[in-house]
């Protein structure tokens, strides 16, 4: 939740001469006016920004330049700087207040974790100290206004809630397995549309991800609901089987489903995830970290519930033969005919029971990592980087994973069970008890190999799609 604060530190070649009004905005004006003509575009906004060590991105600029640029000529001249940055410091000078609980001019470590903490962020006193140091420029552990002022000069918020989301958004990991707490939004992106475009940026990049390791996860599904002590299925034998029964196209099977189901199920747990937040909020309207949890928790059950036959679909079609469903329809239809409305909700309570296993695991493992890091690695800046941030994601949904597995497989012989011949249709306890019987609890993370294989090319692809994705969209 940290990973941007560095970026929009103002350096001291920035803020020489007077601190006093006017001047102190004629020489930042003067850095920026490259063809000296009394006005800036946006092309000389970033160009000199990036000359001054605070390249923001193209989003953060251009909101900037739309703010100031009050007559829309597409230039700033010296009156509309000076006024945006006025209007500016004015809520920075709010934020800071919100911060200095003390009033004492100074913001301190102590006052940056109670503050964190009413906004439903927990972190330690050393990690406060971490984002002191990278706004601190004289050294004493405490930010006054000056420092604080010049820190954020152009950061784009206008508020400490904003300024607190940007730390939070950092990635989007697709691994196949959507259970994760949703996003949160600020005011200013809802009203702006950006948040769809971040949403339809991680729709995409999970369905191009789910594509490329389609085949392991069909290997995972075909192991999990014909794995046995008697059917020792490898990964080998599972793909030359799936290759001799349907060559390789099969290998896709059921990807179809698995990908169409992207959109409607995060456009639920985003909506669910809002009107929880709604029924949770304290009476102070702030919403704490359990609060915050128990909302995503729910938000990740509403959208499963939603979405929960086309899930059932995929399972049949990934262990069906070939000829066996002419596509997504034809399978629906041969369901619901032979065994009714009811089929489309076998394996429902196992999969429910696992979102709190999986997204609690996920959710605190990633926190650990990240604070660990940041205790122990971090440095001057309470950055984490990219890549910092993606080895904690990838590490937490593993551990998420490997948490709810059991009840994942249960979930997976529940949905197929009917269409493997001479299969028992048993229920979750008694699948559970089947399974430990005949296999033991190695018997419960049959395909888990596979499915931990694919996470490393999941995140990887889903990372550089996003990306791609965010640049396309004016969000990057």
């Amino acid at each position: 939740m940290f990973q941007l604060l560095r970026g929009f530190t103002l350096p001291a070649a920035a803020c020489d001469g007077s601190r006093d009004g006017d001047s102190r905005y004629a020489n930042l004006f003067r850095k920026l006016d490259l063809n000296d003509d009394g006005r800036v575009d946006i092309a000389e906004l970033q160009t000199g920004l990036r000359a001054m060590g605070i390249p923001l991105g193209k989003e953060a600029e251009e909101k900037i330049f739309k703010a100031g640029d009050t007559n829309q000529d597409g230039q700033l001249d010296f009156e509309e700087f000076m006024q945006y940055l006025k209007d500016h410091e004015k809520k920075m000078k709010l934020a800071f207040k919100s911060l200095d609980k003390n009033n004492d001019g100074k913001i301190e470590a102590s006052e940056v974790v109670q503050s964190l903490k009413i906004l439903g962020i927990s972190i330690s006193e050393k990690q406060a100290e971490k984002i002191l140091q990278s706004i601190d420029a004289d050294g004493t552990m405490t930010v006054d206004w000056n420092e604080w002022r010049d820190h954020f000069m152009f950061n784009p918020a206008t508020d400490i809630e904003e300024i607190i989301r940007y730390w939070k958004h950092s990635t989007v990991l697709d691994i196949g397995d959507s259970l994760t707490v949703p996003d949160e939004f600020t005011e200013e992106e809802k009203k702006t549309g950006q948040w769809w475009k971040q949403l339809l940026a991680g729709g995409v990049a999970g369905a191009v991800s789910r594509t490329g390791t389609a085949p392991l996860d069909r290997l995972k599904v075909m192991m999990q609901v014909h794995g046995s002590k008697s059917n020792k299925m490898n990964i080998a034998s599972g793909f030359k089987q799936m290759l001799k029964e349907g060559g390789v196209r099969s290998l896709w099977r059921g990807n179809g489903v698995n990908v169409v189901k992207i959109a409607p199920e995060t456009a639920i747990k985003f909506w669910a995830y809002e009107q929880y937040k709604k029924i949770l909020t304290k009476d102070d309207g702030k919403l704490g970290t359990v609060e915050r949890f128990v909302s995503g928790s729910l938000a990740g059950a509403t959208a499963q519930t939603s979405i929960y036959p086309m899930e059932v679909l995929k399972t049949r079609l990934a262990v069906g033969k070939t000829g066996q469903y002419s596509g997504m329809f034809d399978c629906a239809k041969k369901i619901l005919k032979r065994e009714g409305v009811k089929a489309f909700y076998k394996g429902y309570i196992p999969n429910i029971l696992g979102i709190i296993p999986y997204a609690g695991i996920d959710l605190a493992v990633y926190e650990l990592l990240k604070s660990t890091w940041l205790e122990h690695y971090a440095s001057s800046s309470a950055n984490p980087g990219v890549f910092v941030l993606l080895g904690c994601g990838t590490v937490s949904s593993t551990c998420g994973q490997l948490a709810s597995y059991p009840l994942a497989l249960i979930r997976t012989r529940m949905q197929a069970q009917a269409s493997v011949e001479g299969a028992p249709q048993l229920n979750m306890v008694g699948l559970f008890q089947r399974i430990i019987a005949n296999e033991g609890i190695r018997g419960l993370y049959r395909g888990i190999a596979p499915n931990f294989m694919k996470v490393l090319p999941a995140v990887s692809i889903s990372y550089v799609v996003y990306e791609k994705m965010k640049q396309n969209l004016g969000i990057a």
